[in-house]
């Protein structure tokens, strides 16, 4: 009997032919903690993103769910949401988790999106590095828009003439995935999007 990784209750299970030969999908959190969860399902365009697909709603459950995962290190926690992030991720394209900077990394100890879609048994690579050490919601408006780029291609990469998708754990004023986009799209990508686990309000 699995253990639910958010409450550390039982999740009692429903006696059944695939359970039996194996093949029944294993559920990593109770029917009581799915539920506090909002879906979003939003689907957003604009100038430089040619998609933005963000999964859930920034509510109190969530937030939790973040704060442990992301500032508590509690990395099992990236499997919460692994089958919804390998449906969404379903597809040809190339996937770019969006990079922390390694300053950033080495206080946090495992970069989120990375496991997020290590978990989801999502391949992906590592194009871009972060340039910048400061969090976007510790920006005004003005500043967002006087910003330099936040991102480069890494040395020694070649962007293709192709679709690439970006994914990043939360999706607020777009700013870090419009950054990241441009930088792709100047450097050969023919179509950039995006998939967010999280929508948040501005």
């Amino acid at each position: 009997m699995n253990e639910c990784l958010l409450c550390q209750q039982a999740i009692a299970s429903t006696p059944s032919w695939q359970a039996l030969l194996g093949l029944e999908k294993q559920t990593n959190i109770c029917p009581d903690c799915s539920k506090k969860f909002q879906r979003a399902d939003n689907k957003e365009e604009s100038d430089i993103l040619d998609r933005i697909t963000s999964l859930y709603s920034y509510n109190e459950a969530m937030r939790e769910y973040l704060h442990q995962f992301k500032f508590l290190q509690d990395i099992r926690l990236a499997e919460v949401f692994a089958d919804e992030l390998r449906t969404s991720l379903i597809g040809d394209a190339i996937i770019v988790p969006i990079p922390m900077h390694p300053e950033k990394k080495i206080q946090r100890t495992f970069a989120h999106v990375d496991e997020l879609l290590t978990s989801a048994r999502i391949p992906y690579m590592h194009l871009l590095e972060k340039l910048d050490t400061v969090a976007m919601g510790e920006k005004s408006k003005a500043q967002r828009l006087a910003m330099k780029p936040l991102f480069a291609v890494k040395k020694g990469t070649t962007i293709l003439p192709s679709t690439y998708i970006l994914v990043d754990d939360i999706y607020t004023t777009g700013t870090t995935l419009c950054h990241a986009a441009t930088v792709l799209k100047e450097a050969g990508a023919t179509r950039v999007e995006a998939i967010t686990l999280i929508r948040a309000e501005r």
